[in-house]
């Protein structure tokens, strides 16, 4: 029976995405659909599965592994502070802080509320429950939807790093009071020591191991694997729980800046086989029998559900700050989702005997139907903004007859672009000519950093001066820009500037070189400068994050008739693209196209749907 029942389990991890694909049902993570399996399959179903040994144990690494890539999930440059920028009052992070601190607040008054009307008297645990959010669920919503990168996606984003960072740490000391720790409590600190001191000593290393790895050694996954097992190994020997440590060494493994290909292993690795047997294995665990028997314990899931809907209402008070009423609405309740850790919370809980089987299940099923109701409600409710339809915001410092022609095709291409100069001369030439053109008599930093052209993605300094263009580049790189191109078009540019500037990571731009690049191409190559120079057309690159087309070939792809493959880059080596070349996950497409195509082809093979369940 105990090979029937992993034999079961394996299946259904096989089935479900498959099923999912096949009758279209893309709304509902699959997640709570491997929890449902669960359910129909355990002891509340058929009872086909029986929780051996070996299933409890790779259950056990399914959920160490999710708060691994949960805290891998985590981008630590959404709190740094951009040097010589003003603190904004709608900035992501201010709104993401006060929509978690509203949410935290409601979380705690819900607690007492429940204790109150005698439906759950554990207000820790309660406020706890409530205030978390499904950071893997929201993530890939956000990237189908395309806006991960966008004002609102990066201030719900930030939200639910809180809504899972905060929550687990409370989780720690909750089980450290309960669990008569609180003695030890202060060893908790030392896990924070660990991860600091392997940061230090295998950030460096890390970086020669890439160079070093073969297939046959995979030094980047064992270096994982030793980062999740010693600090499990130091968060249980110092009274904490294990998934703290398994989340602490996923946000330790990020410090490190792991290739993108490091990160799809691990991901495969975790989603692949481990993760989905947690999640069968939760609702396997679930008794709906003995739980619709007891009226209390029924009663309490609608509660629950509405609990976790009301705790993230203050978020829509935030969110309003800054973004409409729909959007905000759709957000708030974006953030609903949670499953991740109210599962390995709701265990603990049990662990230490402050919850019942009936309570836990009636959470679960709460939590299920929340994250259910979460991405439908989004995806259903929101809108693209005109701000999440634009690419990029580029910067332009130099109006001229080189800059202007450029600024003119990329606003038509849904690029927000600004130009300022300090030729009052060349302002009345041109300000008829583009949008948001400013003049500006001095170039100074703090005049710059007034007007906000320190606050976009791109800037191109590109003045005549090469000088005038070296000090804008330094001043861009101190207010923390972070692409900035510099234009030295001296053809004996001053050799120290040029290197001061790219170890900034300032990318250079000399018009001499490529104009004679150019004419080099018409020479040798007229199709291709032809291609170059074609205002209607351009040289595009997308990167394959949607597994719906991975492992099909280079012929069958969608939009392969509206576009020319001239290279693929997979794992920075370059590959010459045949029909049957087999496309694999995180793949760099180069390719040729109309503009009028290229942006349905980025979202189509960039948006990782095939994933919006975890």
């Amino acid at each position: 029976m105990a090979q029937l029942s992993m034999f079961i389990v394996i299946l259904a991890a096989l089935v479900i995405p498959i099923a999912m694909a096949r009758f279209k049902i893309g709304s509902v993570p699959t997640a709570v659909a491997e929890i449902v399996t669960g359910i129909v399959l355990g002891k509340s179903g058929f009872n086909l599965v029986q929780e051996t040994s070996s299933l409890t144990l790779l259950s056990s690494l399914g959920v160490i592994i999710l708060m691994f890539l949960s805290g891998m999930e985590i981008n630590f440059d959404l709190f740094k502070r951009v040097p010589g920028q003003q603190r904004d009052s709608k900035s992501p992070v201010a709104v993401a802080g006060l929509a978690f601190t509203g949410v935290i607040a409601m979380a705690v008054i819900l607690g007492f509320i429940l204790r109150m009307v005698g439906l759950f008297s554990d207000i820790f645990l309660t406020a706890i429950l409530f205030s978390t959010v499904a950071l893997g669920v929201v993530i890939a919503t956000l990237k189908e939807k395309g806006i991960v990168n966008k004002p609102m996606g990066q201030t719900i984003l930030l939200t639910a790093v809180l809504g899972e960072v905060i929550p687990m740490l409370s989780l720690t000391i909750y089980a450290s009071i309960y669990g008569h720790n609180v003695e030890r409590l202060w060893l908790i600190i030392l896990l924070f020591v660990a991860a600091i001191m392997l940061l230090r000593h295998f950030k460096q290393p890390f970086i020669w191991f890439n160079k070093i790895s073969k297939a046959t050694t995979q030094l980047d996954i064992r270096l994982a694997f030793f980062l999740i097992f010693a600090l499990v190994t130091v968060a249980e020997n110092v009274g904490a729980e294990n998934i703290l440590g398994a989340f602490l060494a996923g946000m330790v493994m990020k410090l490190l800046q792991p290739s993108e290909a490091t990160q799809e292993k691990i991901t495969a690795i975790g989603y692949g086989f481990f993760i989905p047997i947690f999640f069968i294995m939760t609702g396997d665990r679930l008794n709906l029998r003995t739980l619709f028997a007891n009226k209390a314990a029924l009663a309490l899931i609608p509660v629950l559900v509405a609990g976790f809907i009301l705790a993230k209402l203050p978020a829509y008070l935030a969110l309003r700050r800054r973004f409409g009423k729909r959007n905000s609405f759709a957000g708030t309740f974006l953030t609903v989702t949670t499953i991740t850790l109210v599962l390995p919370s709701l265990q603990v809980a049990r662990n230490l005997h402050v919850i019942t089987n009936n309570q836990s299940s009636a959470f679960i099923l709460a939590a299920v139907v929340a994250c259910i109701l979460g991405p439908i409600v989004f995806n259903s409710t929101y809108q693209l903004a005109h701000e999440d339809l634009i690419k990029q915001r580029v910067v332009f410092i130099g109006a001229n007859q080189f800059t202007v022609p450029i600024v003119q095709q990329l606003t038509k291409n849904w690029y927000a672009t600004r130009m300022v100069t300090d030729a009052q001369e060349n302002y009345k030439t041109y300000n008829s000519e583009v949008n948001h053109l400013t003049y500006l008599p001095e170039l100074t930093a703090e005049a710059l950093d007034q007007q906000g052209f320190f606050d976009t993605d791109v800037l191109v300094a590109a003045f005549p001066n090469d000088s005038k263009n070296y000090q804008i580049a330094k001043m861009a790189h101190a207010h923390g820009v972070n692409r900035i191109i510099a234009g030295l078009n001296h053809p004996n540019i001053d050799r120290e500037h040029a290197a001061e500037l790219r170890k900034l990571g300032v990318e250079i731009f000399n018009s001499f070189i490529v104009q004679t690049s150019m004419l080099r191409a018409m020479v040798e190559s007229p199709a291709a400068y032809q291609m170059m120079t074609n205002t209607e057309s351009g040289l595009f690159e997308v990167t394959v994050r949607n597994l719906r087309y991975v492992g099909q070939e280079l012929k069958s792809l969608p939009y392969i008739d509206k576009m020319t493959v001239s290279r693929i880059y997979r794992h920075g080596k370059p590959l010459a693209p045949h029909g049957d070349t087999v496309i694999e996950a995180g793949d760099h497409i180069l390719f040729t196209g109309s503009y009028d195509h290229v942006g349905e082809i980025r979202r189509t093979f960039a948006s990782p749907k095939s994933s919006t369940g975890k």
